[in-house]
């Protein structure tokens, strides 16, 4: 056994345990990797991960290891966990927007960038992908904040505002659409799918709802209906993507998949009437295996970045009322996502407006799993 001490935030509609590298890298060897520490600390390998700090859900069983940047122009890198829950392993492909807040905060909480005296922008690189983030931090006097008043769909908890900005990404179509194509159409059972598929943010495959006899404003429970044959989407998606190929062991963190239709009136998950006068695109996502209850900000980067591609799934089904912005509606709510395009129509930097706290810090004790049980055969 041995302690870590990690800090436990919550960063939009997500939880995320954060760890500083200065404490976890002696622990490495140790423990025999980064993954056997982080699945023993959660939990992992029980559904409800008792035996750890993991929630039990793929929005609540995430983790970051943080550490000083050394590159020019960027404050803090942190490498990205998504602690799987039923088995002993970590998805290490992916970032997470909702944790980057959190990071955010963490960050300037913890000490790792100067307070300004009016608002404080943390440069964050992401180590899985790459991608740069900036977290706007309102700091008047010099004041480093603890609280705050801001909401986001999908929870009622309030939190310290944080401007997330997801920037670079101007590369161009041919880094946008791996395969080159503004639409892709995928065959299962003799039925044909189309879908937009994007890295932004995340790698993300955007399928058209009513290819599913869907409208894409659907309640998680109806998605949850069509989980086998979106997951077969997904890993066809995968293949054409470039992130796998034949035979390898499927990922459940990328691609990102959803499904896309217009704006509908439907009813939140908390019960709450949307119209669709209020939104522009229907969307809902996937997340490790399940309907994720409101929108990773990585998956709706690859949304609105999607909705810059003319003739793809996305831009098919959007109604955009405002430019420069799109209104996502989700399972939880309305997400306002602000984008920055370029004369000649290339998206640059998109901009979300979120919310963290700090839960929490502790020790965590952190043991060896126990051992899988042996199933006796019968002797007869």
């Amino acid at each position: 056994m041995f302690t870590l001490h990690g800090t436990w935030m919550r960063g939009g509609t997500s939880k995320c345990w954060l760890f500083n590298a200065f404490d976890v890298d002696p622990l490495i060897a140790q423990a025999g990797g980064l993954d056997a520490i982080l699945t023993s600390a959660f939990g992992s390998g029980d559904p409800r991960q008792l035996d750890g700090v993991g929630g039990g859900s793929s929005t609540t069983s995430k983790a970051a290891i943080v550490r000083r940047s050394s590159e020019p122009g960027i404050d803090v890198d942190y490498l990205f966990a998504q602690v799987a829950i039923g088995d002993r392993r970590v998805e290490w492909g992916s970032n997470c927007g909702n944790c980057a807040t959190a990071i955010g905060l963490y960050a300037l909480q913890s000490g790792f960038v100067p307070v300004d005296s009016a608002v404080t922008t943390v440069r964050m690189r992401n180590q899985n992908t790459g991608a740069v983030l900036h977290a706007e931090i309102a700091t008047p006097g010099g004041m480093i904040p603890t609280e705050g008043d801001a909401a986001v769909p999908g929870t009622s908890a309030l939190g310290v505002p944080v401007g997330l900005t997801f920037t670079g990404l101007a590369a161009g179509a041919a880094t946008l659409l791996p395969t080159g194509a503004a639409a892709d159409r995928i065959s299962i059972a003799d039925h044909t799918y189309r879908a937009t598929m994007v890295v932004a943010g995340a790698p993300a495959a955007l399928f058209d709802a009513a290819d599913l006899g869907l409208t894409g404003a659907e309640d998680n429970q109806t998605i949850a209906e069509h989980l086998p044959l979106l997951l077969r989407l997904r890993q066809e998606a995968s293949l054409r993507m470039g992130l796998s190929k034949p035979g390898d062991p499927v990922s459940h963190a990328i691609p990102k998949v959803g499904v896309v239709g217009p704006p509908r009136n439907y009813r939140t998950s908390g019960g709450v009437d949307i119209r669709a006068e209020d939104y522009d695109i229907s969307v809902r996502m996937l997340s490790m295996l399940a309907p994720h209850p409101a929108i990773g900000l990585t998956s709706a980067v690859a949304v609105a970045a999607a909705s810059t591609v003319t003739g793809g799934v996305v831009t098919d089904n959007t109604q955009v009322q405002w430019p420069g912005s799109l209104r996502v509606g989700t399972p939880a709510g309305v997400l306002d996502v602000d984008l920055s395009v370029s004369l000649d129509g290339v998206l640059e930097s998109v901009t979300l407006h979120r919310a963290a706290r700090r839960i929490a810090s502790a020790e965590l004790f952190v043991t060896a799993p126990a051992p899988a049980p042996v199933l006796v055969g019968s002797a007869r």
